[in-house]
């Protein structure tokens, strides 16, 4: 089979000006790296696996590393997946004592899949799982991450290859794209479709409605308003210094603190630009999140109040959020929301001290 990239021209044929690659006969070709590590990060990273049962806690984290290749390619409409990936994850492990208070063991560990590939989409692929502490609890934790989290990753993984089965992100373009719609035939006996003039030499009126502004549809606001022990300036400086961001995010960041500058966190999966900046009162950015449909961008506005010395009131007021994304998940308004709670203003309080 060819490499990504590598087809043979032949069977290449340019692109018609309508787009369109009708009914998806020619060879089509989509690198789904990028995809694939989205795709994969939704469905393993920040997942809690156990909490408390025996008194242990594991929660995987993040993607640590997706190398290799993937893509899609489609020809008569059918879809030919190839891959071949090296995932590690990593995980957050803890044990507390009998009595469930002091913590006991806190460490960290890792679970390697070496060969992800097509050629073994059937099978459970081979599974590396390590700890960095070796004593008894760790190898407790170990044996728990084995029992609980084993099948957990199987399962994303499976879920994985179905998704690559059906074209992964190429999966639109066998729906999607469709030739441009012809203008229906003027109506009516004698009606010339140039001239608007009848047979009969009497002109046609076109009659003028108002054109209706249509509510937009399958998107919705999400409104979180949250409390903060600290000043409004700080609280700015918090979420425009990309240090901090790694901090409590614990993932990957750039951030610009000038308008119109670019920013991305969260490891690349939202990108985006400052719309209006305006230091310890407000934040107005452009959101874009990797799993939507492309051209869809999200407005975020921060506000920022000080009802009282030392307490900011943040008010935001994301709009313009997809209810789905490309790859048909319709809970994209919901997790986003939880994200916004959990993966920044908690984890804020959590790591600088400012709960209320």
């Amino acid at each position: 089979m060819a490499k990504m990239g590598e087809g043979d021209k032949r069977w290449i044929v340019e692109d018609r000006p309508d787009g369109t690659n009708v009914h998806n006969w020619h060879w089509s070709e989509t690198d789904c790296l990028g995809w694939a590590r989205t795709f994969l990060s939704n469905l393993l990273c920040d997942k809690t696996l156990l909490s408390g049962e025996s008194n242990l806690y594991i929660k995987t984290k993040k993607i640590e590393k997706l190398e290799g290749e993937a893509y899609v390619n489609i020809r008569k409409g059918k879809i030919i997946p190839g891959y071949e990936l090296n995932l590690v994850l990593s995980y957050e492990a803890e044990a507390k004592d009998s009595d469930g208070n002091a913590v006991v063991l806190s460490t960290e560990g890792t679970v390697e899949v070496p060969y992800i590939a097509d050629e073994n989409a059937g099978e459970d692929p081979e599974i590396r799982i390590s700890i960095k502490d070796d004593g008894p609890i760790g190898k407790l934790l170990k044996e728990a991450f084995i029992a609980k989290g084993k099948p957990f990753v199987f399962e994303k993984i499976r879920d994985f290859v179905d998704a690559m089965a059906k074209g992964g992100p190429a999966k639109d373009d066998l729906d999607v794209k469709k030739v441009a719609v012809k203008k229906p035939a003027a109506s009516g006996p004698g009606v010339g479709s140039d001239s608007g003039v009848s047979n009969s030499g009497s002109v046609a009126k076109a009659s003028k409605k108002p054109v209706e502004k249509k509510k937009k549809e399958g998107f919705k606001t999400i409104t979180i308003s949250e409390r903060f022990n600290c000043r409004a300036r700080d609280l700015f400086e918090i979420l425009m210094d990309e240090n901090r961001w790694k901090g409590f995010t614990q993932s990957n960041a750039r951030i610009s603190k000038e308008v119109g500058g670019e920013f991305s966190i969260f490891d690349g999966s939202v990108t985006g630009k400052n719309v209006e900046l305006q230091e310890g009162k407000l934040i107005v950015q452009q959101w874009r999140f990797g799993s939507w449909h492309d051209g869809i961008v999200s407005t975020v506005r921060l506000t920022f109040d000080e009802p009282e010395s030392g307490v900011t009131v943040v008010k935001l007021t994301h709009t313009d959020v997809p209810e789905e994304d490309r790859y048909g998940n319709s809970t994209v308004v919901e997790n986003t929301e939880r994200g916004w709670r959990d993966l920044i203003f908690q984890r804020i309080k959590a790591v600088f001290g400012f709960g209320v």
